[in-house]
C-alpha cells in the first residue's frame, strides 16, 4: 500500500469526466473482487456447515416466543411507531428552522458519528436517530423476550448487537457523509483505492477477508519493537526463554519469571521503549526472564496443557535457578498466562515445592470462567464440537479465527472503523504498533485447545478441588497461599473485571487486588510515562466486586509503581547485575528470538 494516497492536494473542482473513469474502474473491480471471492467460498462450502454457529435454532425459538405473544409484540411495534412520530416531528422542525433537541444521541464512546455531518446536516441527523431508534428498538425487543434459558439469550444478545452494527449508516457509501464528501473531492478516487485495499485483504486472507488494521511495512520485531536488549537462553519445542540484559549496576536478588498467554505473542510487553513493561522491569532493577511461545503448527497438534506447565513454567523456574543460583522466584502471568500461574502453583502446593515462588502477579486474568462474559457465547457443544472437527483436519486453530472471535466484541472499534477507513475512504491504516501486536496472531494446538475451551469455559473445572488432573496432581487452586496481586481492567472485553475478582475469595494467602482503567490491553500495559487512565485499590476485599469498587479509593496515573511498591518484600535485596546465561545454558540468539518471528 502506498502512503501518497493519504497525501493532502489541493481542492480541485470535481472532473465529471474524471469521476465517471474512476467509478467504471472501481465497478470492474468489484466485480472481479465477487467473482474472485464467490469462488472461493464455492470451493471451501462441502467443508463448511450451514449453520457453523447454531443460530438458526435459536432465533427460531425467539421468533416463536414473539409470536407467543401477540400482544406484546404490537406494544413493541406501537413504541417504536411513537419514537419515529417524534423523530418526524423533530426533523420537521428542524427543517423549519427550530432548534430542536434530538430524540435520541449515540452514546457518548461512539465513534460512529463524529463527523460534524451526522449532527449539522438535517437529512444525515435524521438517518443517525433513525437508525439508533431501530437498533434500540430490536436489542430491546429481543432482550425483553421471556422463557430462554441464558445462554441462548446470550447469543441472541451478541448476534443480534452485531446485525444492528452491521446495518449502521456510517457502514456505507450512500449514507455516510464523510465517504460522500471523500468521493466527490477525489472524483471517486477513494473508492478504487479502497477496492485495491480490499483486494490486497482478501489475498493475504487467501480468499478470506483479513482486514488491515495497520500499516504492516511499518514495524519489524525485534528492528522497532520488541527492542529490549536480552539473549535467548533455553528452548525447547513450546517456548524460548529470554533474559533480559541489565540497565543497572546492581539488580533484586530473586528473579522476576514472566508468562505471557499464548493466545498472542508476547512483545505486547514490550512494544516501544516508552511503553514497554519489560524495559520498564530492567530499568528498576529486575531480573527479567521472559516466556517467549511458540506458534505451534500441526506437529504440535497433541501438546496438552500439562505441557505447557511442564515445559512452560516448570522449565523455566530450572534454568532460571541455575542462570541464577536463586531457587525462589517471583512469577507474573499475563491473560491465559495467569491462568497457567494459577495452576502451575497449585500443582507445586500440593507437590510440597510451592516456597519456590515467592510473589504471584495475575494480570487480567480469569481462574472462575463462571462469568467469562461474552466469550461464553462461543461456547456450546455444537459449537466445539465444530471447532474440534476442524482443528483435526489441521492439529490447531488458525490464529486468524481467534483474532476475529476478539475483534467482534468491539466490532465497531475493530472491524467496520476499519471497513470505513480502509474500503470506503480508500485510506492507508495508520502505523500503529498495538495493533499491529493485535494482528500478528498465533496458532493453538488441538488437544490443549480443546482442553481449555471444555473444562475451564464450558465446565468452570478450575475452581473445583481436584477435578482437573494436570501432570499427574489433582489441581486446587484453593490451595494456593503464595502473596498475591491481581490487576484487572474496568473496560475488560476478555476477562471480565468482576469475573476475576472472584480470585480474591479463593486464594488462601494475602492478596491484592487493583483495578485499572481502559481495558485488556491498554489498561494493563499503562506507562506512567502517559499519565493516563488511573487505578483504584481498596485492602478490604469485599465479596462481592461491586461491593469492592464502592470502597474504593481512585488514583492518576499507572498502576505500576503501586505494584512495584507491594513486590518490594520479595525482592530479597541486592546483587551484583547478572549477564544473560551461563556456562550451562549459553546465550542461543540475541531477544526477541525467533519463535515470535514466525507469522500465521
Amino acid at each position: 500500500m502506498s502512503a501518497s494516497r493519504d497525501q493532502s492536494k489541493e481542492k480541485q473542482p470535481a472532473d465529471a469526466t474524471e469521476f465517471a473513469k474512476n467509478m467504471a474502474t472501481a465497478a470492474e473491480k468489484c466485480q472481479r473482487i465477487m467473482q474472485e471471492f464467490l469462488s472461493r467460498q464455492a470451493m471451501d462450502m462441502p467443508n463448511t456447515p450451514m449453520d457453523p454457529l447454531n443460530m438458526g435454532s435459536a432465533f427460531m425459538e425467539l421468533f416463536t416466543r414473539l409470536m407467543s405473544d401477540p400482544v406484546r409484540l404490537l406494544e413493541k411495534q406501537f413504541e417504536l411507531w411513537q419514537d419515529y412520530m417524534h423523530l418526524w416531528q423533530s426533523a420537521t422542525q428542524r427543517l423549519l428552522g427550530d432548534d430542536k433537541a434530538p430524540v435520541i444521541v449515540p452514546d457518548s464512546k461512539d465513534k460512529r458519528f463524529k463527523d460534524e455531518a451526522w449532527q449539522q446536516n438535517t437529512v444525515f441527523d435524521f438517518l443517525k436517530q433513525s437508525y439508533l431508534l431501530s437498533a434500540r428498538w430490536i436489542q430491546h425487543s429481543v432482550n425483553d423476550v421471556e422463557g430462554m434459558d441464558p445462554h441462548t439469550a446470550r447469543k441472541l444478545d451478541f448476534y443480534t448487537r452485531q446485525f444492528v452494527d452491521a446495518l449502521s449508516p456510517s457502514n456505507y457509501l450512500m449514507t455516510n457523509p464523510e465517504v460522500l464528501k471523500a468521493t466527490i473531492d477525489s472524483n471517486g478516487e477513494n473508492l478504487v483505492h479502497g477496492l485495491e485495499n480490499l483486494l490486497e485483504d482478501l489475498e493475504r486472507g487467501k480468499g478470506h477477508l483479513r482486514i488491515s488494521m495497520t500499516d504492516t511495512d511499518a514495524f519489524e520485531v525485534g528492528k522497532n519493537i520488541a527492542v529490549t536488549p536480552g539473549k535467548v537462553v533455553y528452548q525447547n519445542d513450546l517456548m524460548q526463554l529470554i533474559q533480559y540484559t541489565p540497565t543497572t549496576e546492581k539488580v533484586f536478588k530473586t528473579p522476576l519469571l514472566i508468562m505471557p498467554a499464548w493466545i498472542n505473542k508476547f512483545y505486547i510487553m514490550d512494544l516501544q521503549p516508552e511503553n514497554s513493561l519489560v524495559n520498564w522491569l530492567v530499568n528498576q532493577g529486575y531480573t527479567v526472564f521472559m516466556i517467549s511461545w511458540v506458534n505451534p503448527d500441526e506437529h504440535l497438534s497433541k501438546k496438552s496443557f500439562d505441557n505447557y506447565m511442564e515445559e512452560g513454567p516448570l522449565a523455566a523456574m530450572d534454568v532460571i535457578e541455575e542462570i541464577t543460583g536463586e531457587a525462589q522466584i517471583n512469577v507474573a502471568g499475563y491473560c491465559l498466562g495467569g491462568t497457567l500461574l494459577s495452576i502451575t502453583l497449585a500443582w507445586l502446593k500440593a507437590k510440597k515445592l510451592s516456597a519456590r515462588v515467592k510473589s504471584a502477579t495475575y494480570l487480567t486474568t480469569m481462574v472462575d470462567f463462571a462469568e467469562s462474559g461474552e466469550l461464553s457465547v462461543f461456547i456450546d457443544e455444537e459449537q466445539l464440537k465444530m471447532l474440534e472437527a476442524r482443528m483435526s483436519e489441521t492439529g490447531y486453530l488458525e490464529g486468524s479465527e481467534m483474532a476475529l472471535t476478539f475483534n467482534m466484541l468491539r466490532a465497531n472499534d475493530l472491524i467496520w472503523s476499519f471497513v470505513i477507513n480502509n474500503y470506503l475512504l480508500g485510506k492507508d491504516p495508520f502505523p500503529f504498533d498495538l495493533l499491529y501486536w493485535n494482528s500478528d496472531s498465533t496458532r493453538m494446538p488441538a488437544t490443549m485447545h480443546s482442553f481449555y475451551l471444555r473444562n475451564m469455559y464450558q465446565k468452570n473445572l478450575l475452581v473445583k478441588p481436584g477435578a482437573l488432573n494436570i501432570g499427574g496432581e489433582p489441581i486446587n487452586i484453593g490451595s494456593i497461599d503464595t502473596p498475591t496481586y491481581i490487576i484487572s481492567t474496568r473496560e475488560d472485553h476478555i476477562a471480565p473485571w468482576k469475573s476475576t475478582y472472584s480470585a480474591t475469595q479463593i486464594y488462601k494467602g494475602d492478596t491484592q487486588f487493583v483495578l485499572a482503567g481502559s481495558g485488556h490491553i491498554a489498561g494493563a500495559m499503562n506507562s506512567p510515562h502517559k499519565k493516563k487512565y488511573g487505578y483504584w485499590t481498596n485492602s478490604k476485599l469485599a465479596k462481592s466486586p461491586d461491593d469492592w469498587l464502592k470502597g474504593a479509593s481512585e488514583h492518576e496515573g499507572s498502576w505500576w509503581p503501586n505494584w512495584l511498591q507491594w513486590n518490594k518484600p520479595f525482592t530479597g535485596g541486592e546483587v551484583a547485575a547478572r549477564k544473560p546465561g551461563s556456562a550451562k545454558y549459553k546465550p542461543i540468539e540475541d531477544a526477541p528470538g525467533s519463535y515470535v518471528k514466525v507469522r500465521d
